[in-house]
């Protein structure tokens, strides 16, 4: 038998689907709003488990700007913090370096 031969009594070739951004939406809302698990959702809507996982990643905002202002804004000051950490043992080594101090406080 020919290789030709076994691929046509294979299973016909699945087609692949599409969603709307609607039902991927209502999909995410199961899991974000009504508090059901990923896979759940998954299995009650006859999907793969990462489609879900994907579509929450693009479809979930944050609540508002100014959390995304004040995530930003904690971000900087962090930086800024470690940035000072990582300098004041620098200038407590050098000797008569109190002058400096001021600087950073």
């Amino acid at each position: 038998m020919s290789k030709q031969q076994s691929n046509s009594k294979s299973k016909p070739k699945r087609t692949r689907r599409s969603f709307t951004d609607e039902f991927k939406i209502e999909a995410v809302k199961m899991v974000t709003e009504q508090g059901f698990k990923a896979a759940e959702v998954a299995r009650s809507l006859d999907v793969n488990e990462n489609l879900i996982h994907r579509w929450k990643a693009k479809f979930s905002q944050p609540e508002n700007d100014a959390e995304n202002d004040e995530l930003k804004q904690l971000r900087e000051e962090v930086k800024r913090l470690r940035m000072e950490r990582a300098i004041l043992p620098l200038e407590m080594s050098i000797p008569n370096s109190n002058f400096l101090l001021p600087l950073f406080f």
